[in-house]
């Protein structure tokens, strides 16, 4: 089982003669993605990759052709707002948009429309999601994954390859990771993953990756206490100062919100065992499902 994606995921790609496109839409097909198509505004009818991805000039032209349900967004920032709400326009269910440097107010824009139109955003600065052994839409290193029971879900992408491949060295698979993305607004927080992997049969423990800033981890922590599968935590960023941006434009604590020590004292009321760094995570989650 999984979450979001599958084997039969049909996916495009926005931005995809760019050099980042061309280069992670080729890692995605050969993991086994189903990559239907790509977007790039008047060079529609060439193909790319050997030819194994044809070109649309517009989203709307690529779905009908292709009946894709996923975008992959690589598209450069100015533009990437357009891109977003051009794929929820044409009805595309699942958008993943990579890129970063969005402006916070096009996000705050474009993560409300998606919304209104019942589809789902993951993102933007992501590094995006991967189903082990099925699916990868994203920038995501799939060699590092193994199946198993693990979800995954992180703000950070180098945390996130981090505890993956910690889990993989332990002996320890994953069923689906999801890269959220460290802007202040993003589509997907951890409140709205936690109940997929709740619900997923093959899912037998969850680890959350979280980070300074904002309070999606404290909002997370009041769910968590309703999960019948045990949550394994990290919270990166207790050295941060107050007041300094830490990498993510939504690592920034203000006052006494976003702090590090809040998150963890909130998880660890709400039952999580929190790991105090990725090496831990592990052994955690093995104590946890009693390995």
């Amino acid at each position: 089982m999984s979450i979001l994606i599958d084997k039969s995921t049909k996916v495009i790609v926005q931005g995809i003669t760019g050099n980042a496109g061309i280069f992670h839409t080729t890692l995605m097909l050969d993991y086994g993605t189903l990559v239907v198509g790509g977007v790039s505004p008047g060079k529609g009818g060439q193909k790319v990759i050997d030819g194994r991805v044809p070109i649309f000039d517009t989203v709307e032209e690529a779905k009908k052709a292709t009946g894709a349900t996923a975008t992959c967004i690589f598209v450069p920032a100015r533009f990437a707002a357009d891109a977003v709400l051009e794929a929820a326009d044409a009805g595309i269910d699942l958008i993943v948009c990579i890129t970063e440097g969005i402006p916070g107010h096009d996000e705050l824009v474009f993560a409300n429309v998606v919304r209104q139109k019942g589809a789902r955003l993951v993102g933007p600065n992501c590094p995006g999601l991967l189903t082990v052994g099925q699916a990868n839409i994203g920038i995501i290193p799939d060699n590092i994954f193994i199946p198993g029971p693990i979800g995954v879900v992180s703000r950070s992408g180098t945390l996130t390859y981090e505890s993956v491949d910690a889990l993989t060295r332990a002996g320890l698979g994953q069923t689906t990771c999801v890269g959220i993305g460290g802007d202040p607004f993003i589509g997907t927080r951890f409140i709205d993953v936690l109940p997929l992997f709740e619900a997923d049969p093959e899912t037998k423990a969850v680890v959350m990756c979280g980070e300074v800033g904002g309070s999606d981890e404290e909002i997370a922590a009041e769910y968590i206490k309703t999960m019948t599968k045990p949550v394994i935590g990290f919270i990166a960023g207790l050295t941060a100062p107050p007041g300094k941006r830490m990498g993510h434009a939504g690592a920034i604590i203000s006052g006494t919100s976003g702090t590090p020590q809040a998150k963890v004292d909130a998880l660890k009321a709400a039952g999580v065992a929190v790991a105090e760094s990725p090496s831990q995570i592990p052994g955690l989650v093995k104590l946890a499902l009693g390995l």
